[in-house]
């Protein structure tokens, strides 16, 4: 069987075929700018959906608002253990950014149980308290994006942007449609489609192009 081997190799092939595919379902689609091309067309090798070209949508200084906070050293904050697994940390170790999911830290555990709340939420209220720029990276619960929305409109958050793309049926379109009529820089997936794996493949995009 002759197929290719090298991961590099496979990558760059992936790309070639998702813009022949482009090309021949969307030959009048133009990216907005080289950036945005990156996401997408990371979003399109991680999910093998070409919708994206059209649900997913970047703010206008979404992209400016996280390259500058990494740059800054920020934190990133993840909604689960999976889209932590899924970003490319050794980037972000050289940039000097600390990332983390506390949906496991038992003080998220103990607010959750008092406060009768999703840990997602008591998450984002653990991590608002503590201290420096943050990014968060949401690709499974609406219930996060909520409250990171509540807590900004708080002036408790200092998120510099949000990447908000649950996946689901329960609160995930109608609470990504809430982050982007806020005034949070953000990148969301319109609808129901999302998830960990594609929260972590925007990041990546933006770390790759700009830092890798």
């Amino acid at each position: 069987m002759d197929y290719i081997k090298n991961p590099g190799n496979i990558e760059s092939r992936s790309f070639e075929i998702i813009q022949e595919e482009i090309n021949a379902i969307r030959p009048e689609y133009r990216f907005r700018n080289e950036i945005d091309e990156m996401i997408i067309k990371r979003a399109i090798h991680t999910t093998a959906d070409f919708e994206y070209l059209d649900i997913l949508k970047i703010s206008d200084k979404a992209v400016e608002n996280i390259v500058q906070a990494l740059k800054n050293k920020a934190s990133i904050y993840t909604d689960t253990n999976m889209a932590l697994s899924g970003i490319n940390k050794k980037v972000l170790d050289k940039i000097g950014c600390s990332y983390t999911c506390l949906i496991s830290d038992p003080r998220v555990a103990e607010l959750a149980k008092k406060k009768e709340i999703t840990r997602s939420m008591a998450a984002v209220e653990v991590a608002a308290e503590e201290e420096g720029e943050k990014i968060f990276v949401f690709g499974n619960a609406p219930t996060a994006v909520y409250k990171a929305i509540e807590l900004h409109n708080e002036g408790q958050l200092n998120a510099k942007a949000i990447i908000g793309v649950p996946v689901g049926f329960v609160g995930a379109a109608d609470s990504k449609e809430e982050l982007r009529k806020s005034d949070i820089e953000n990148i969301v997936s319109v609808g129901r489609k999302g998830g960990s794996n594609l929260a972590a493949a925007i990041l990546n995009a933006i770390l790759y192009y700009y830092f890798r």
